[in-house]
């Protein structure tokens, strides 16, 4: 086990270059952090805390195996899905120029593309950028050779033979389904529009202009000497993702010092873009934390944590997690970003919101086995929200879990009827009627027990 390192912290430039001042990490996400990296959980955590036009940040852990230096302002991460918030950026762009409308068919920006409908309802570039355009996940025929690198085989050629045949379940707009090929569909249909690649498109009209000069959807050399190298949930190395198609759903790899900028943009003087970026679209009914309903905007999730509103997002790959945010009033943002594929969303809203970080779950639990036969009476559907189902299978090694536009995860037993998540910190724990039947679970996660029915 590493020695407990003490953050190291790095004032950070503003864009004219001028020093600023260093903000203070509430002390009980650095205590978290500190643990985390002490028990493994992760291999380096970064995180930068921004107050108005101050910033400054703190490295936990070690950039890299045998490297005795810490994680600073200028290591570079996977930021996963905080890309969707780029691409969603990009559409505003080309809205507020007069060159797309959110309310315009994605087919009349790929003319050369069978883009699916709905009887006579098209899917439109708003749909596709606040997950209501009916599209799943992802593609169907997403078959990669290599399962730990999962989007470098799939192209144009893979995307439209795809859409062409697919079916929409239903019509666009009727229902939020979080989707990574809708963001790879939206990206492919601006770059397209624009006659540029998407990193060419993102280069010009994003990373340059906001002196973004280490954050690429490409790895060169010079900046695979700054990349952390990426750890699975359970330790182990990971490979880097790599996208073609799918690109504009997770493609950026970037850094703490890049993600200032990027968020510092939206919080000092946003651009008109920027602005109808974050305006909110559509209700994601009954996903809320109890101080409202949760939000869409493009991309940007809009919550409120005691009272505060605030737009954020997060990112997950195979060895990466990510998490940006900032208050709507513009003097508090936050970018978290981790070498190991493990969800860091508790530390970013408890450096949004000080005082707001929830407990951990204890003592790290212990796992105990339970016969495969045992395992088979939990399967099922489980209903979170009318939108929210909780999916439970047996797989090979046990029991996996899926929920409503996320991937399965295997939960482990810790006693009958309760199981951990390892990649999350989160309990699911199996209800039972006078008969012993199971009939519900209840979720525990964050500090809060969300109960779930049983399906028939």
């Amino acid at each position: 086990m590493p020695p407990r390192l003490r953050p190291l912290l790095l004032p950070i430039l503003s864009l004219s270059g001028a020093a600023l001042a260093a903000p203070a990490l509430d002390t009980a996400v650095r205590e978290r952090a500190e643990a985390l990296v002490r028990d493994g959980k992760h291999a380096s955590l970064v995180i930068a805390v921004i107050d108005g036009k101050d910033s400054a940040v703190y490295g936990f852990g070690r950039a890299r195996p045998g490297d005795a230096g810490v994680p600073d302002a200028d290591t570079v991460y996977e930021i996963g899905s905080i890309t969707k918030t780029m691409t969603g950026l990009l559409l505003a762009d080309a809205v507020v120029a007069g060159k797309a409308r959110l309310e315009q068919p994605v087919a009349e920006l790929l003319p050369a593309y069978a883009i699916p409908a709905f009887a006579d309802q098209k899917i439109t570039l708003g749909q596709l950028a606040t997950h209501f355009s009916g599209l799943p996940r992802l593609p169907a025929n997403l078959a990669p050779a290599d399962k730990r690198n999962p989007y470098a085989d799939y192209g144009e050629a893979q995307l439209r033979t795809f859409l062409a045949g697919h079916t929409l379940a239903r019509a666009p707009g009727a229902v939020y389904e979080y989707s990574n090929l809708a963001y790879g569909l939206l990206g492919t249909a601006l770059a397209t529009q624009a006659n540029m690649s998407y990193e060419e498109l993102l280069q010009a009209r994003l990373f340059r202009p906001l002196g973004m000069a280490s954050s690429t959807t490409l790895t060169t050399p010079a900046l695979r000497a700054r990349l952390a190298p990426g750890h699975l949930a359970d330790g182990k190395p990971a490979a880097n993702w790599d996208f073609q198609a799918i690109a504009g759903a997770g493609a950026v790899r970037s850094s703490a010092r890049d993600m200032i900028a990027y968020v510092q943009s939206y919080m000092q003087g946003a651009s008109p873009a920027q602005q109808l970026a974050v305006q909110p679209r559509l209700a994601l009914a009954g996903e809320g934390d109890g101080d409202g309903v949760k939000k869409i905007g493009l991309a940007w999730m809009l919550d409120r944590v005691k009272g505060q509103p605030l737009a954020w997002h997060n990112g997950q790959t195979g060895g990466y997690a990510s998490f940006a945010g900032y208050t709507l009033d513009g003097k508090r943002g936050v970018v978290v970003l981790s070498s190991t594929g493990r969800e860091v969303d508790a530390l970013g809203m408890g450096t949004l919101r000080p005082g707001s970080l929830p407990p951990t779950n204890g003592p790290a639990t212990k796992e105990i086995a339970i016969a495969p036969a045992e395992l088979a009476q939990y399967a099922g559907q489980y209903v979170l929200l009318p939108t929210f189902v909780l999916s439970v299978r047996q797989g090979p090694d046990g029991l996996l879990v899926g929920a409503t536009g996320q991937p399965e995860a295997p939960v482990y037993a810790s006693a009958k009827d309760t199981f951990f998540y390892k990649v999350v910190e989160a309990q699911l724990v199996f209800e039972r009627d006078a008969q012993g039947a199971i009939t519900g679970l209840v979720l525990h996660q964050n500090g809060q027990a969300m109960p779930a029915r049983r399906k028939p």
